[in-house]
């Protein structure tokens, strides 16, 4: 590790001590029942809350939907958060839940929009030219990606596509880190299996067209 990687490690440290220390400050506010101090934790968290659900939902008012019932849970909830740990993971732990709860429900599994720059050194990327092949190639990671069991496909989200740390997912999910870094290797290997396979019978088929 570099000079500049460490400080600008120790810079990010900083930085979400700081954000822990404002949060436990403005939940122990609410919960003396200062509602601006839980509208100042909404404004914190719900722009990437709302882009974390937007990776399970395809309906941007479903997903503004579960975002305001899980700021809602949260804010019904707060007396059994523990002060002692991040905001953060906890508020996201509910929204994920819930949301996993609704397509459970509904027996959905739709995922989109599920590749960013974050990952692109994981998956597939052939730069195509043409816009429409570039389409037909996203819509071929989701049918593969739609494949692994949920289990995977939400660490592999949080962690490859929104960057949440090993720590921070372990507790969205109340898992331990090893399992989650267990499972998000599993998620990549089971992805990499199924899409070389997939494409090796669209080779096939096409040569025998």
């Amino acid at each position: 590790m570099t000079a500049e990687t460490r400080s600008v490690q120790k810079q990010q440290e900083h930085l979400d001590a700081s954000s822990a220390t404002c949060d436990a400050r403005l939940v122990d506010e609410a919960r003396r029942g200062n509602r601006d101090a839980f509208g100042e934790l909404v404004l914190r968290y719900e722009r990437r809350l709302l882009r974390v659900i937007m990776r399970f939902v395809r309906d941007p008012d479903l997903a503004e939907d579960l975002a305001q019932e899980t700021f809602i849970r949260a804010f019904e909830r707060l007396d059994q958060f523990d002060p002692s740990r991040r905001f953060g993971p906890w508020l996201f732990r509910i929204g994920v839940n819930l949301t996993l709860d609704y397509l459970r429900k509904r027996k959905r599994r739709v995922w989109t929009a599920l590749f960013s720059d974050s990952g692109s050194e994981r998956w597939p990327d052939p730069a195509v030219a043409d816009p429409r092949r570039q389409i037909e190639l996203q819509q071929e990671i989701h049918r593969v990606i739609d494949q692994l069991p949920e289990r995977y496909r939400t660490v592999l989200v949080l962690r490859d596509l929104e960057n949440f740390s090993t720590s921070e997912i372990a507790a969205i999910l109340s898992r331990k880190e090893a399992t989650v870094r267990w499972r998000l290797a599993e998620a990549r290997s089971r992805f990499q299996q199924l899409w070389e396979k997939r494409q090796a019978t669209a080779h096939s088929e096409r040569s025998h067209s």
